[in-house]
């Protein structure tokens, strides 16, 4: 039990242990401590990456030739539905939210969450909307096959598996808005004496202004996906050009969430990175202050950018233009981010321990996949491009070298604090190389393929597509197995045992974990002084 817990039980007069701290089952099942609701978030996220990464493996089976050899196209096109949408809803935004349970209360000096159950409610919501999800495949008709997106009109069409889908992602929507909301209350409403906003460490800025975009655009994805139940099921035509509506505005729905909903994906990102590369650089953040700036700056261009998605779908040129200035406007901020991490990095004492490889390696490849994002944003560029593996490549830089790195980058570094034991260096950065390569291996000829024309969600290619895709699927077995390693050479380990971790484990770097401006608050992993 930490200090916290002791002083909290002190402060309430509460004596009696085996009714506080539940054992077995029943601690995780009415878990309302922040930290063992973190970890189940943590386990059940890494349990679909691995689920997410299986089906993206079954695609990449499929394409190392051309020809159909494994699977029909229907089945292709619900893999890659069920792909996106298992590793969106299921693998990275419950990973971050783990993050977030863990560290925002250690990191603002709060004992906990501020809603215990509702926190509780939140994550167990979860994995009744994975069943589901993942239920869609062994119904008649199968799983959707409408892509991740969920198009109309071929969502209206599908069968009973795409109704499994809307229903798992209302409940997984409304698990991520109480998530929020309680984000929100815990940060604005529990932070230690002295712990004013802007001396808040990055990673609790970035979560705040991601909580709130999620509870923004959350809705507007349920209202989408409620409109396509009543198209299916009750008559009615939102997106039924026969019955007076209209399919485009299914996307423009659908991209007004689906645009900030890319954010949420990669703010917690920003935040983690934020936190590790002042400590293995030893000096302060650079620029804490333009960073947050940067951060809302960030959350709120992004809802006036989402037609960015529709360029070929006819919109006037004058919305065209638009969309394009309001995007390229939105790496401004995203600039000032990445220049600021290098300029922390400039002329510190760095030492390259697992975390930051990761981070390093995060502000690399983020950056690739900005500059390609920046490209699809020049409307003609992207009418050539759009719906090609080109996109493909580009976001899957972002999302997976950049939300994932982030996730490992925030492991690594923490994990001495969450187990109590130092993970084995050398397996960390053998995960790191090995992610790095196999990762530029599978989705670096993508960007060949697209610009060589190749569309995305086909089965089957012409023969000129060949090589590139055969290089890509060796890489993505590579990429998985290297995942693998990770749970069986770094996160078992670590959680079973080996070497104590100090109560510093990163060596005067620890001092600096705050990166705020001075004075630094009193260290919370004691006991707060609002519990004394």
């Amino acid at each position: 039990m930490s200090t916290i817990d002791h002083a909290h039980d002190h402060a309430h007069g509460d004596h009696d242990h085996a009714h506080d701290h539940p054992h077995g089952l029943s601690r995780w099942l009415f878990a309302t401590n922040h930290k063992d609701i973190g970890t189940l978030y943590m386990w059940f996220s890494f349990i679909m990456l691995l689920s997410g990464g299986v089906l993206a493996l079954m695609i990449r089976t499929e394409l190392f030739k051309p020809g159909l050899q494994f699977f029909q196209p229907e089945f292709f096109n619900q893999l890659t539905t069920m792909h996106g949408l298992v590793m969106v809803f299921g693998a990275i935004m419950p990973a971050f939210v783990g993050f977030a349970n863990w560290m925002i209360p250690l990191q603002i000096g709060a004992s906990d969450m501020a809603f215990a159950r509702m926190n509780n409610f939140s994550f167990w919501l979860l994995p009744p909307a994975a069943l589901l999800l993942a239920g869609s495949f062994f119904v008649p008709g199968g799983a959707t096959a409408a892509g991740w997106t969920l198009y109309a009109p071929l969502s209206t069409q599908m069968g009973i598996g795409m109704d499994m889908g809307i229903f798992a992602m209302h409940i997984m929507g409304a698990s991520s808005i109480m998530g929020s909301i309680n984000i929100i209350v815990t940060i604005l409403n529990m932070r230690a004496p002295g712990m004013t906003l802007m001396k808040m460490p990055m990673f609790c800025w970035t979560w705040l202004i991601t909580a709130y975009l999620l509870i923004a655009v959350m809705p507007v994805l349920a209202g989408a996906i409620t409109m396509t139940l009543t198209d299916r099921h009750f008559g009615t035509s939102f997106f039924n050009a026969a019955g007076g509506g209209d399919p485009v505005m299914y996307q423009h729905i659908f991209w007004f969430f689906g645009h900030p909903e890319v954010y949420i994906m990669i703010l917690p990102a920003f935040g983690i990175v934020s936190q590790i590369i002042p400590a293995f650089a030893r000096k302060q953040l650079f620029g804490y202050a333009s960073m947050v700036y940067a951060t809302a700056s960030i959350a709120i261009l992004s809802f006036i950018v989402w037609a960015h998605h529709m360029f070929t779908t006819g919109m006037p040129v004058t919305s065209q233009l638009f969309f394009m200035y309001a995007t390229m406007l939105i790496s401004v901020p995203t600039g000032v981010k990445v220049f600021n991490w290098i300029a922390t990095m400039w002329k510190g004492s760095m030492t390259f321990e697992t975390p930051m490889l990761f981070s390093v390696g995060f502000i690399f490849v983020f950056t690739m996949g900005g500059f390609t994002g920046l490209m699809l944003a020049v409307t003609p560029v992207d009418i050539q491009l759009q719906d090609t593996y080109y996109v493909v490549a580009h976001f899957h830089y972002v999302l997976v070298a950049g939300s994932l790195f982030a996730l490992f980058a925030g492991f690594y570094y923490w994990a001495p604090k969450w187990t109590g034991h130092m993970y084995n260096e050398t397996m960390g950065k053998v995960h790191f190389w090995a992610s790095l390569i196999t990762f530029n291996v599978t989705f670096f000829p993508m960007h060949f393929l697209g610009l060589a024309g190749m569309p995305r969600r086909y089965a089957d290619y012409q023969a000129q597509f060949t090589d590139f895709n055969s290089i890509a699927s060796i890489g993505a077995f590579g990429f998985g197995l290297s995942q693998v390693f990770f749970l069986f050479f770094v996160v078992l380990p670590t959680i079973r045992g080996g070497k104590q971790a100090e109560a510093k484990p990163w060596d005067g770097a620890e001092g600096l974990e705050w990166t705020v401006p001075s004075p630094a608050p009193f260290h919370t992993f004691e006991v707060p002084p609002t519990v004394k």
